[in-house]
């Protein structure tokens, strides 16, 4: 009883270039702040040298290689102790080019990391739309450094696709994400589900006590927490293929902002926007076409991939 009662020491990781991840983070972690029993420390880690927002076009695409072969940039030292006790690791990462952000993945790889060794880790993510790929590369990473993923949650942006494909570099490239001409949504995710983030700290809040009789169970479970559109699954698989195929020509062609790769990506950035035009609503309607014969076999496949937190909102009204 004893155990079950002592402090729970719990570590937030974040880092978060537009801010957004920020107000996501302190809207789950507010329920936690002077909880009884609950010791809560925050990290925002950054890299040596750090990203700039807005981005200029080519330094956007210039860290694209980089971040699809998880190329680690050299990080600051952290505001922790990688050798102090902690009972609980919280992760939350931005996804760039279908991988973690960069900074996310310095950290993942430095040795700051071995304070994840042994742990319980909640993954949170906030992105556009696709998320899949850069969590299996984050899971791996985890499970490199000996850690255990129990939860892993998910804020999109929820406005319609073909939207999303303008408002998200608009927002990147120019620091402004209202919405526009009538016909554009805001970007991002919306600020409701930002708020409603909350339900997941005061459900941890809760379970936190019986966090050494669980250790390897989801905490988060029954609150919506991963939903996954099988509409995504195959395009993202697409995706990641051709970012790795370009993504080797262009760390051959030359290093981060050398005049080579800075014209090589001029051509990319004209065949990525042929790709969205082209393939990916080929994509789309081949999916579309299919689903009713694949409904099953892709709602199983979401299942696996909305592990370990599932997107069942069954607890939801008892959190919210």
């Amino acid at each position: 009883m004893a155990a079950s009662q002592a402090a729970k020491r719990v570590l937030v990781v974040h880092y978060s270039q537009t801010g957004q991840l920020t107000r996501v983070v302190e809207s789950f972690v507010a329920p936690l702040r002077g909880c009884a029993g609950v010791e809560l420390v925050e990290a925002a880690i950054t890299p040596r040298e750090d990203y700039p927002f807005p981005w200029r076009f080519l330094d956007f695409l210039d860290v694209f290689p980089e971040s699809v072969y998880m190329d680690p940039p050299e990080m600051a030292p952290p505001s922790f102790d990688p050798d102090e006790p902690f009972d609980l690791v919280i992760l939350a990462y931005q996804v760039w080019f279908l991988s973690p952000s960069l900074p996310m993945t310095g950290f993942l790889h430095s040795e700051a990391a071995r304070v994840l060794a042994g742990k319980p880790v909640i993954t949170v993510i906030a992105c556009r739309n696709m998320w899949l790929t850069a969590q299996a590369k984050v899971v791996a990473l985890l499970e490199r450094r000996g850690a255990r993923l129990i939860d892993n949650v998910v804020l999109i942006d929820k406005g319609p696709p073909w939207s999303t494909f303008i408002t998200t570099p608009r927002w990147l490239l120019t620091g402004r994400k209202g919405p526009f001409w009538k016909i554009f949504p805001a970007a991002g995710v919306s600020a409701a589900d930002i708020r409603d983030a909350g339900r997941f700290g005061r459900a941890l809040a809760e379970a936190l006590p019986f966090l050494q009789a669980r250790p390897t169970q989801s905490l988060l479970h029954g609150l919506g927490a991963a939903h996954v559109d099988p509409r995504y699954i195959a395009s993202e698989r697409i995706g990641h293929r051709s970012f790795r195929i370009w993504g080797r020509i262009l760390r051959a062609i030359g290093p981060p902002k050398s005049r080579l790769r800075r014209i090589a990506l001029a051509f990319y950035a004209a065949f990525l926007v042929l790709m969205i035009l082209t393939v990916l609503p080929v994509t789309l309607a081949v999916n579309r076409l299919l689903r009713p014969f694949l409904h099953r076999r892709l709602k199983a496949a979401a299942r696996v991939l909305e592990a370990p937190s599932g997107s069942d909102c069954g607890r939801c009204g008892e959190f919210l």
